[in-house]
């Protein structure tokens, strides 16, 4: 038996409580964000390092990746770097020497190399050495940098990360800015791309990847050795399916939570109804990912960091999509909102009002109409809910809901049906979805990605959770 089997089998329990804690912890500490979790700058320090990373059914595996810390994470950094401005990352090999030279491609970007030794592909740091990168972003987007050396090796091992590069000039939004933006909700958030209908409320990274356990077994085994590692033969066969660097759902954790030391990088969603979610999906590794994204469909806004637009009149033309492909190597950006709209009732209660669980007030209810002075059929920016679709305005749900006894209730249940509404809930259900939003969950498509070693539910899911407007999201 493994070290990662015996593992399974003694922590997996213990691992899912831990992280059933600390999404509570995160949901009532209000700790999301309107932007990615990231290195800004425009020069950086990567070290190549090893490690363990955790997975949820307990296991301990054998990795490599980047940090700028000196502490081996996985993913990697996300870059944040500027439109137009120039990026220097030296990167220093940390490695074993079995491990070889390790190197950094930058897909989309002119690059120049200073240091090293040649490869194939790029520049390569040998062991206790570096090398220098340097480019000068000409467009902004999601993209993604990896390793250029062995790739069939090193990028399954983990060598790989998230850039993001912002528009020149980034801001955030105004709440006014009508022209620019339709209708922002919140004075957050930005602009993906040098167009207008790029602006977003909110943002979050998915960097989809995978693991196989024989190739990083081999690797450790082979790690103390002279070198070179050689891969175990026959084809890839992967047993784990991380989102941000984890299986879920330590996926749903918070960022920088102690139990994940080495995978910071959490990708719990959450927004308010209307607001623009910026996705922006990478796939680190060899396999298409299907993500499929529960509760509205997401319109696709650019790939591999090129925006897709009709070549005459320079709108939108990316599709409407209900699974965003994430094929190997490539991005994705979408713009995704939910807003109630179509579910035929009234999401806030069917009444006249609803009780506000945070006011200071404790006795006080939010009046709720729907205002509509603007005539986009959704409540106004400044009403009680903004964005509730105002033609199901005090329209009961079109069913008789079962007691509570023929239920079955989940962690994100909040008892009730109503956006914010809290209800009866049996003793031990329920406490991960504390101000009661409405929960979807976010996956591949793929089933066998839902996994932890054949352990199902895991792999590559996380949860959305649609707060009500009053909620405190940062």
């Amino acid at each position: 038996m493994t070290l990662m089997e015996n593992k399974k089998i003694g922590a997996g329990w213990p691992r899912l409580l831990l992280v059933t804690v600390s999404i509570a912890v995160l949901m009532t500490s209000a700790a999301a964000r309107a932007a990615i979790n990231g290195s800004e700058g425009q020069t950086f320090n990567l070290y190549a390092q090893e490690g363990y990373v955790s997975v949820s059914d307990g296991g301990s595996i054998y990795s490599w990746g980047y940090t700028n810390t000196g502490t081996m994470q996985l993913p990697g950094p996300t870059l944040i770097v500027a439109e137009d401005e120039p990026v220097t990352i030296t990167l220093t090999n940390n490695l074993p020497a079995a491990a070889g030279n390790v190197s950094i491609v930058f897909p989309g970007h002119d690059v120049t190399a200073t240091g090293g030794v040649a490869g194939d592909l790029v520049q390569e740091a040998q062991n206790g050495g570096t090398v220098t990168y340097t480019f000068t972003p000409s467009e902004p987007g999601t993209y993604q940098y990896h390793s250029g050396t062995e790739p069939d090796l090193q990028v399954e091992m983990g060598l790989y990360g998230a850039l993001i590069v912002r528009p020149a000039g980034h801001t955030d939004l105004d709440t006014t800015d009508t022209a620019t933006c339709t209708k922002p909700v919140i004075a957050q958030g930005g602009k993906a791309y040098n167009h207008d209908d790029s602006c977003y409320d909110r943002e979050y990274l998915y960097l989809l990847s995978e693991i196989d356990i024989h190739i990083h077994q081999a690797a450790e085994a082979q790690a103390s050795g002279p070198g070179p590692i050689v891969l175990p033969a026959g084809a890839y066969h992967s047993e784990y399916w991380l989102m941000n660097g984890r299986a879920g759902p330590d996926s749903m954790a918070a960022d920088g939570t102690d139990i994940l030391p080495y995978q910071p990088y959490g990708s719990l969603t959450r927004m308010h109804p209307g607001e623009r979610v910026l996705v922006r999906v990478v796939g680190a590794g060899r396999e298409l990912h299907p993500f499929h994204t529960h509760g509205n469909h997401a319109r696709l806004l650019a790939k591999d960091g090129r925006m897709l637009l009709t070549e005459t009149t320079n709108q939108l033309a990316g599709p409407l999509l209900f699974t965003i492909p994430s094929l190997p190597g490539g991005t994705a950006d979408a713009i995704f909102q939910w807003t109630g709209k179509d579910l035929g009732w009234d999401i806030y209660e069917a009444g006249s009002t609803v009780p506000d669980p945070i006011d200071t007030d404790p006795t006080r209810v939010r009046a709720h109409n729907c205002t509509d002075v603007d005539g986009d059929g959704y409540a106004d920016a400044d009403a009680d809910y903004p964005w509730e679709w105002c033609a199901d305005h005090d329209r009961p749900i079109p069913v008789t809901l079962p007691s509570l006894s023929s239920l079955a209730f989940g962690g994100f249940y909040g008892g009730s049906p109503y956006l914010g509404a809290m209800g009866s809930l049996p003793p031990g259900e329920g406490g991960l979805n504390a101000w009661a939003g409405f929960a979807y969950m976010w996956h591949s498509h793929t089933e066998r990605e839902l996994v932890n070693n054949d352990v199902f539910p895991g792999g590559m899911m996380t949860m959305l959770i649609v707060e009500a407007p009053w909620v405190p999201i940062d």
